[in-house]
């Protein structure tokens, strides 16, 4: 084999190696973008449930005020007879 024939192998291997390195580099930054994507979804979904419960509460303090008001006009209107 002559001096190029031994060059051009040599490269040839190196750069297979690099895209065996960057094939593994890729994939793990697919896992990594992938995992991050997924905890993405996870906290809005997380941010969602704590805004609905929010309003849900909201809602029954809102009910409960306005019974308290009820009564209260009940029980000025007896109150005044």
């Amino acid at each position: 084999m002559t001096t190029n024939a031994i060059d051009m192998t040599a490269r040839a291997e190196r750069a297979t190696e690099l895209q065996i390195q960057n094939r593994t580099l890729e994939m793990h930054l697919l896992q990594e973008s992938l995992a991050r994507a997924h905890m993405q979804e996870r906290l809005q979904e997380a941010e969602h449930q704590r805004m609905a419960l929010r309003a849900h509460r909201a809602a029954k303090l809102v009910r409960k005020a306005e019974r308290a008001s009820l009564r209260a006009r009940r029980a000025l209107a007896v109150a005044l007879m």
